[in-house]
C-alpha cells in the first residue's frame, strides 16, 4: 500500500471522506494543510500536469463561484499567481506518492493510480462540495456568501 501526502483544506467534510476512503483501501494518509504549505509556480505545475488551466482551479471557492475569477479565461501565469496568492483556490486535494502527484479525487484515476481495493465507493462526485449546490452558504451557521473560506473554516460544517 501506498504513503500518500494529502494537501487538504483542514476540517473540510469532503477531504474527510477522501482520506477516509484511501485510509480503508489500506493506504498510510500523511494530511498536510494546503493554506500553510510553501507553494512555488514549479511545485505547483508538478501536481497539474497536462491537465487544462480550467481543472486547476477549486469550483467550490466563493470567487469562483461568485464569476469573480474564471479560470477558463486564464492563462496559465495568471492562474498560478493567483493560487499561490490564495492557496483555497487550489482543486484539492493535492497528492503525492514518491514522485507522482495528482490534483482532485477522481476516484477512477485514483484506483487506477494507488488503488482503492475492496472499498465501498460512494455514489456520485466525491469531489463536489458536502454542501451541494449552494456551496458554504448553505450550512446556515452563518453568512458565507461572500467572505473567504478561511473566515468560516470553524463553523463546523465545512
Amino acid at each position: 500500500m501506498a504513503i500518500v501526502t494529502f494537501y487538504e483544506k483542514p476540517g473540510c467534510k469532503g477531504n474527510l471522506r477522501q482520506k477516509t476512503l484511501l485510509a480503508a483501501a489500506g493506504h498510510t494518509v500523511l494530511a498536510k494543510s494546503l493554506k500553510t504549505e510553501p507553494w512555488t509556480a514549479e511545485r505547483l505545475l508538478g501536481f497539474f500536469g497536462s491537465l487544462p488551466v480550467a481543472e486547476w482551479f477549486n469550483r467550490a471557492a466563493p470567487a469562483v463561484k461568485l464569476g469573480e475569477i474564471v479560470p477558463e479565461t486564464l492563462s496559465a501565469e495568471t492562474a498560478l499567481s493567483l493560487l499561490l496568492e490564495n492557496p483555497l483556490l487550489i482543486r484539492r486535494p493535492l497528492m503525492e506518492v514518491d514522485a507522482a502527484r495528482m490534483v482532485g479525487f477522481d476516484i477512477a484515476a485514483v484506483d487506477a493510480w494507488i488503488g482503492l481495493k475492496n472499498v465501498a465507493l460512494p455514489e456520485g462526485n466525491i469531489e463536489a462540495c458536502v454542501h451541494g449546490p449552494e456551496g458554504h452558504g448553505s450550512c446556515g451557521s452563518h453568512a458565507h456568501a461572500h467572505a473567504d473560506e478561511e473566515d468560516h473554516a470553524g463553523c463546523g460544517t465545512h
